[in-house]
């Protein structure tokens, strides 16, 4: 029986699986039921995909952890992203984003959630190219991964994680940059000789010392404490602590009321050690947490999809032509490109798919005793990642 495929685009190649691939043995059989439930549970878990008010505004948000603070505007909004970094649009328009008086990004297309990638032109325009897996699937996450060696996005995402009022990012929190931080960075940027470029090679955008960059002058401008907190005060001077009398050794002699020379010296350096720089946020600990959120959206997609069956069995006579089809959760799938293969084709062969119908034809081609994985990939409309579901095919 002949092999046909049906495609859309010229960005995804017929495909046939000619070599032969061990196939994966599942311990414990599953009603498709139960991942339609799980599916559910955590589709609840990650918000409403955007949707919005009756005005036919919709609800979007600055990565899945949120960034708190930052200034936005679109075509019909204005405003800052809140405690969960959302903000509001209108389907068609595009985002501004600041953070003070620092412009980070413009014209960038309004989704449900949008990330420091899509920052960049070049970034966006390189994520509609997908990597291929070793299955011959396409994938986002490999041009994700290779485009977090980008110097630009990892020098922007560096500063907002420095902004962060408390200097550890735990895993899923989100970034919260406050209002007391933001009017101290917007006095500081007035400050700067030269504006902070987050085009600028690692070296220079990093540099401290006696020469620090404009980023790191700004950080250190910065108090990430309360206003009245001794940590936002300036540092004790050479002279002040020259001038100041030593402490007696003897306890009983010791004055309350003065400030000596020791205890200067040390108000010092809590204070410096309490200046931030972009050594607090290391390039590795920028790409782990967009790895991290990066993952969390491809995981939001995932669960909102699944396939109407995931374990099904057949007689070895049965060579009828069979469908598997993908299913959203409260919605209807709107693909924008299919494709799947089979993992062991001389006992499953994938007859034809179809972005259309969001489904795979497939027939049993193997004796009894048999079975394959149907890998079925696919690319939701109006996203550029990628989604995988696999059915597996038992020959009875």
């Amino acid at each position: 029986m002949p092999v046909t495929t049906i495609y859309k685009g010229s960005a995804t190649q017929a495909k046939t699986s000619g070599n032969v691939r061990a196939a994966m043995r599942s311990v414990h059989f599953k009603s498709a039921f139960l991942p339609m439930v799980s599916a559910l549970l955590l589709a609840g878990c990650f918000g409403d995909d955007g949707s919005g008010g009756e005005d036919g505004s919709r609800t979007g948000q600055i990565m899945p952890a949120g960034i708190t603070g930052l200034a936005y505007s679109t075509a019909s909004r204005n405003g800052a992203t809140d405690e969960q970094g959302r903000y509001h649009y209108f389907p068609g328009e595009t985002l501004s984003l600041k953070v003070g008086n620092l412009k980070l990004a413009e014209g960038v297309p309004v989704r449900p959630v949008v990330t420091p990638l899509e920052f960049f032109p070049d970034l966006r325009a390189a994520l509609q190219v997908a990597g291929t897996t070793d299955e011959g699937l396409q994938s986002h996450r490999i041009t994700e991964q290779q485009l977090l060696q980008d110097v630009p996005l990892i020098n922007l995402t560096r500063f907002l994680m420095a902004l962060n009022w408390e200097l550890n990012l735990s895993n899923g929190e989100g970034i919260d940059i406050r209002e007391r931080v933001i009017s101290q960075l917007n006095t500081a940027l007035a400050d700067l000789d030269e504006p902070i470029d987050f085009n600028a090679p690692q070296d220079e955008f990093e540099s401290a010392g006696n020469d620090p960059s404009p980023a790191n002058q700004v950080l250190s401008r910065i108090c990430f404490f309360p206003e009245d907190n001794e940590l936002c005060e300036d540092p004790p001077t050479d002279a002040e602590i020259t001038a100041a009398p030593e402490r007696p050794e003897n306890v009983d002699e010791r004055d309350e009321n003065v400030d000596y020379r020791e205890d200067l010296e040390n108000k010092r350096d809590r204070i410096l050690n309490a200046v931030r720089s972009l050594e607090d946020a290391e390039v590795e600990d920028a790409r782990a947490y967009l790895t991290r959120e990066l993952d969390a959206i491809s995981t939001r997609l995932a669960n909102r999809y699944y396939l109407d069956d995931d374990v099904v069995e057949f007689p070895a006579a049965d060579t009828a032509i069979k469908t598997v089809s993908v299913r959203k959760i409260a919605g209807k799938p709107e693909l924008d490109d299919i494709e799947a293969i089979s993992t062991r084709d001389q006992d499953v062969v994938v007859h034809s798919f179809g972005w259309q119908s969001a489904s795979v034809d497939y027939f049993v081609a193997g004796e009894t005793g048999g079975e394959s994985e149907l890998l079925v990939n696919f690319r939701p409309d109006d996203t550029y990642r990628w989604v995988k579901k696999q059915l597996r095919v038992i020959i009875e």
